[in-house]
């Protein structure tokens, strides 16, 4: 018999992608799913959803499709019926971390995986697979904690994992506080302002002193390729002298100097906290 697994948010833009993925990979999948919008996407890929005392009963993993700030109002409702052994398996560190899941439940497991998505550079050959930036289509790595519950029962978190990002590279387990420190530490909070700064930079290019836009943009693309494949390894790192020291010279504008603070575990505990409470939290 397959294994019965409940996707709460299965409409969602995440959820509608693992649900397809695990019903592809022949799970017996419960979509549950209470938005208007949400039922019609499941609708149009002829995918029926059912409620949640029928989806959630007797299933041996609930999946939490659901956006971080709701996470915990739900599993605190949905947590004190579930069958001793159910695993609750979370798509991202933030609310784990944050400490909203039910502490009072020992013998649930808490499961925490995300995805890594396709790497910059990848040896896919088809053309759909390399402008696949999310995963899916291309192969992408996942990491996986088992934040709770029996060590065998990690071997099955991971499974699931990769069948909802399936092509997969490798799978790193990790524990939640790593994972953390990787989402939303590494990816948000150093990654993503160090680009949208580089999107702004190209707009200071082309407003303040009038280099084209395309310019600007082919420039630093280019740039871009060949210093990420040199200081990641994927090329030799042959830097010039001059290269260096401007470097070194750029960073003392531009970075601060306590910048390594964003990746401790209470900068990312405070992230997760904000992400899953809002501003003020």
């Amino acid at each position: 018999m397959a294994l019965s697994i409940a996707v709460l948010g299965s409409g969602g833009k995440m959820g509608y992608r693992v649900t397809r993925k695990l019903i592809d990979a022949g799970y017996d999948v419960r979509p549950i799913e209470i938005s208007e919008a949400g039922r019609e996407r499941l609708a149009e890929a002829g995918i029926t959803p059912v409620d949640l005392k029928e989806g959630v009963n007797g299933a041996k993993v609930v999946v939490m499709a659901l956006p971080d700030n709701v996470i915990g109002k739900v599993t605190q409702e949905l947590v004190p019926g579930l069958a001793s052994g159910t695993m609750l398996l979370i798509l991202d560190a933030a609310a784990p971390y944050a400490g909203v899941l039910p502490e009072d439940r020992p013998d649930l497991t808490y499961f925490v995986g995300h995805p890594c998505h396709p790497p910059l550079f990848n040896d896919e050959t088809d053309w759909e697979a390399r402008r696949d930036y999310h995963g899916g289509i291309a192969r992408q790595s996942i990491v996986c904690a088992l934040m709770q519950g029996p060590e065998e029962h990690y071997a099955l978190g991971e499974e699931i994992c990769r069948a909802m990002w399936s092509p997969i590279n490798n799978a790193h387990r990790v524990t939640v506080e790593q994972l953390a420190i990787l989402e939303p530490g590494l990816s948000e909070m150093i990654a993503m302002p160090f680009v949208d700064t580089m999107v702004e930079a190209v707009e200071e290019c082309e407003k303040k002193y009038g280099i084209p836009r395309e310019a600007a943009m082919d420039f630093l693309i280019g740039h871009l390729n060949v210093e990420i494949a040199m200081w990641f390894g994927f090329s030799p790192k042959v830097p010039s002298d001059a290269a260096l020291r401007l470097m070194r010279f750029a960073k003392s504008l531009v970075v601060q100097p306590e910048w390594r603070e964003a990746l401790s575990p209470a900068k990312v505990r405070e992230a997760s906290e904000l992400i899953v409470h809002g501003e003020g939290a």
